[in-house]
């Protein structure tokens, strides 16, 4: 059970234990049986703190939201997960099956949403008659309870497409045997129960970490792009994917077909909503910003104001955000979730355990400074492959050769520059030494990167935090952001044929970070807006559902995994240094991409469009219909 869950249980039991000792004094009715360890329905929707307990409670199966220990970065062609055994290579090879399924988030899967959903179904149920005076609390937490079921149903349809519509808890001894409602009509509850959230969410107070008007239309902009996406359109389906189109119930995963173009439009009315309610982080820029400013924009912006290193405005870009305050509270299974995403995800030269490392399809389709695309085919390029890039590259990925914070004071004396080291280096004898950050090195080298990259994104800079241990870091995970919302607008007026207005948002996106305008038009247009979203939405649950949505998943996420080698090796005349330190002039760099199969090797099969619908659920519900190819 998730630790707000737990959190809340024992708040309305420390209540209701209270109120007993309170009153026990003249309380001459011994036989009284009622449970002193838990508060009674009625009192709950009496009481606007504890009727807002049980909200929370709602929110508490958001979970860690994406800063997980396995982040779907790595089911992705983002990322990689290091440590075997953790049965995500059971979804990744192809093999998943209702008897065996793959690893999967509690954050979607199915029995804990429709634990939650049925919370919002309670809330809503009880909310109307509830007796407590304040009207204005009792329109929000209704608002809140509409939301957090649609978004909960948004999880289930993006992973699984059209599923049952449980809009009422159930009780016992009723038939439990709900059949899956159509895509279309999964989609028409979500909206409605947004549209309902956004009217009663309208003028009440915005609290970081719950949900408000603005969150609401901005989930309304993203299931509407998703209905209008390839992924839900059958003529598409059709010429993509013959397991998808040869599937009896398509009608449970896209519209048969319809008035496509209204789909589009509603979803650009639905993105341009949002973007007025709404403010981005330093857009409306008319030319880009230096490469440095561009890099500290899009540190701030990762931060989420969580740290004091970049620029706390920058929380403005959040719409919905996983908090570390006492709504989401710091969680006790340490090392699991956001407080400490750095030792997570960090070099093994600082301690850190290398969990979700990018691997190099994700680094090559970063853009050069000049809006290039690299290419190991030019000899520039080959040569320097981390030089003059994109600076949000920078802010994601840590290489060979980055900087990085202080080292731990046992690693200091290795490397006393701060420099991650995931290459091998001439040591003057005809040898190499590894970098401390490979799984060659002295330091816990098991938690060494697979890849010889390391994510750099989400965790905190501040060097007072050096190792990711000492203290809990509190960077917000972004459920929900503005520039989202900019980039289904984007793809909405792609889509639609308004191409300058595409342009000009996808300009003021890249001018924050500095990189230069693009002036592309018809297909290219297409490929790099695909890839502005690929790059700027990294690591943020966004690729695994594109990728799907487009039908590209065969030729991205299907792809092996590729990494780096890296060999130094020494110039002519030159003596090695020592301790080694990352210098051009000392050494000439190679760099051989190659395939790693250590973990997993990935492949591509069409019923990973969806996941499988578990053999327990399907023998619970004898009217509940598989997923294609399952």
């Amino acid at each position: 059970m998730k630790t707000l869950q737990r959190g809340v249980y024992r708040l309305l039991s420390a209540v209701g234990i209270g109120a007993v000792l309170l009153f026990s004094a003249c309380d001459t009715d011994f036989l009284n049986t009622e449970p002193l360890d838990s508060i009674s329905s009625d009192a709950t929707w009496a009481d606007g703190p504890l009727s807002e307990a049980f909200i929370y409670n709602v929110y508490s199966f958001l979970g860690y939201g994406g800063f997980e220990e396995q982040m779907l970065a790595s089911i992705t062609d983002e990322a990689m997960f290091t440590h075997a055994g953790r049965n995500i290579n059971t979804f990744t090879e192809g093999t998943e099956s209702p008897a065996n399924p793959g690893w999967m988030s509690a954050t979607y899967q199915w029995d804990n949403m429709y634990l939650a959903i049925r919370q919002a179904n309670i809330a809503l149920q009880e909310l109307p008659n509830s007796t407590f005076n304040d009207d204005d609390l009792r329109d929000r937490l209704m608002g809140e309870a509409h939301f957090l079921r649609a978004y909960y149903y948004h999880q289930l349809a993006r992973f699984y497409g059209g599923v049952p519509l449980i809009e009422r808890p159930y009780g016992l001894n009723e038939d439990y045997e709900v059949p899956r409602a159509t895509w279309e009509e999964t989609v028409n509850f979500i909206v409605a129960d947004l549209d309902k959230a956004a009217q009663l969410l309208d003028g009440k107070p915005e609290t970081d970490g719950r949900a408000s008007r603005l969150s609401a239309l901005a989930l309304k902009s993203r299931i509407l792009l998703y209905a209008a996406s390839d992924l839900h359109y059958g003529p598409a389906i059709s010429a993509e994917s013959a397991t998808l189109a040869s599937y009896p119930h398509l009608d449970l995963l896209a519209y048969p077909g319809g008035d496509r173009e209204a789909r589009w439009r509603a979803a650009r009315d639905a993105a341009r909503m949002a973007l007025e309610e709404g403010s981005g982080y330093k857009l409306g820029l008319t030319e880009p910003v230096s490469p440095e400013q561009g890099l500290q924009n899009y540190i701030s912006l990762s931060m989420g104001g969580g740290s004091s290193v970049g620029d706390a405005a920058a929380a403005v870009e959040l719409i919905l955000q996983r908090t570390v305050t006492p709504l989401y509270t710091q969680e006790s299974n340490w090392p699991l979730g956001p407080i400490h995403f750095g030792i997570n995800n960090g070099p093994n030269g600082y301690h850190n355990w290398a969990g979700n490392t990018p691997i190099q399809q994700l680094v090559d389709d970063y853009e050069m400074m000049d809006g290039s695309t690299f290419d190991w085919d030019n000899p520039d390029h080959a040569e320097a492959p981390y030089e003059n890039r994109d600076p949000r590259f920078y802010a994601t990925v840590m290489y060979d050769g980055a900087g990085w914070k202080p080292r731990p004071s046992d690693v200091a004396p290795i490397d006393p520059y701060d420099e991650i080291q995931t290459g091998y280096y001439d040591d003057g004898k005809g040898g190499f030494i590894p970098g401390v950050d490979t799984r060659e090195s002295s330091v816990e080298n098991w938690n060494g990167s697979r890849t010889h990259y390391y994510v750099r994104k989400f965790i905190d800079p501040d060097p007072a935090l050096k190792d990711n241990q000492s203290n809990a870091q509190v960077i917000p995970w972004p459920f929900i952001r503005y520039t989202e919302v900019v980039l289904n607008y984007v793809e909405t007026c792609l889509e639609l044929g308004n191409e300058a207005e595409a342009r000009d948002w996808l300009n003021q996106l890249r001018f924050r970070v500095g990189m230069p305008a693009i002036e592309d038009s018809g297909e290219d247009l297409v490929d790099r807006y695909r890839n502005e979203r690929r790059i700027e939405l990294a690591y943020e649950e966004h690729r695994y559902h594109d990728a799907r949505r487009w039908l590209i998943a065969e030729e991205t996420l299907g792809r092996p995994i590729q990494i780096i080698d890296v060999r130094a090796k020494l110039k002519p005349g030159k003596q090695p240094r020592v301790p080694y330190k990352y210098d051009p002039s000392v050494y000439d760099y190679e760099y051989t991409v190659a395939t790693n199969t250590e973990n997993e090797s990935r492949t591509w099969a069409d019923k990973m469009y969806y996941r499988a619908i578990s053999r327990d659920e399907v023998s619970r519900n004898a009217q509940l219909v598989q997923n294609p190819g399952f």
